[in-house]
């Protein structure tokens, strides 16, 4: 996959001004809208709930890349899918039964995710990872933005990326916490194909010009 995607974190953003942000990223270079859903149960944060997904769904103008970090999240996948996800990723931490909860997925339309905390291996994904379309390999702990990036991350990305390549697997690898313009690149070498960026984004005066330093990093990496 030679085109990076970006996608910047509306957890970061400012809920108080989110259809201008929502607009920002719309006339910005960035591929996809990543909107994190928390339960206060799975993580010990509490994040959007449907009307708010609904109000960015109206609003935006490229792909839902919805991650859920919410137990049971099989209650909630045709829900997302009629709120415009394009995506739908669910942690393999909170599914009993993965290859059922990704099958689900797919039956809507949308696209399968698997996110992995940061102790979960790349090994659990040995069996499966035909079926799923992205895996999003969390380099912070998952619950809240703004933490600092977990270096073991680059070694799991190249992990994950020889099993992706063995088993002839179609899977896009996403990294999402604590990317930057220092790691980015890097990333991108290691293997990754979409990265996520919330404060890095959202907390600079030009958050336009981020995305587009973000692209142009990533850009010459096949």
């Amino acid at each position: 996959m030679a085109n990076k995607i970006i996608a910047p974190s509306i957890l970061a953003a400012d809920f108080a001004n989110l259809q201008i942000d929502i607009e920002m990223v719309n006339n910005s270079s960035a591929d996809w809208f990543h909107i994190d859903v928390m339960d206060g149960v799975f993580v010990p944060n509490i994040s959007f709930g449907m009307p708010v997904i609904k109000a960015i769904s109206k609003h935006a103008k490229k792909p839902l890349d919805i991650h859920l970090m919410i137990v049971d999240p099989d209650r909630y996948i045709q829900t997302f899918a009629d709120l415009g996800g394009a995506i739908l990723t669910v942690h393999y931490e909170a599914c009993t039964h993965l290859h059922r909860t990704l099958q689900a997925i797919k039956a809507t339309g949308m696209k399968a995710g698997v996110a992995l905390n940061p102790h979960t291996p790349i090994s659990v994904l040995e069996s499966i990872i035909g079926d799923i379309d992205l895996v999003c390999i969390m380099s912070v702990n998952p619950g809240f933005g703004g933490q600092k990036f977990i270096l073991e991350t680059y070694e799991k990305v190249k992990q994950l990326k020889a099993l992706i390549i063995s088993k002839n697997a179609n899977t896009i690898i996403e990294i999402d916490g604590g990317v930057t313009d220092q790691n980015a690149q890097a990333l991108a070498v290691a293997g990754a194909d979409a990265l996520v960026a919330g404060s890095h984004v959202f907390s600079n005066n030009n958050p336009k010009a981020v995305i587009g330093t973000l692209h142009s990093l990533v850009k010459s990496d096949s």
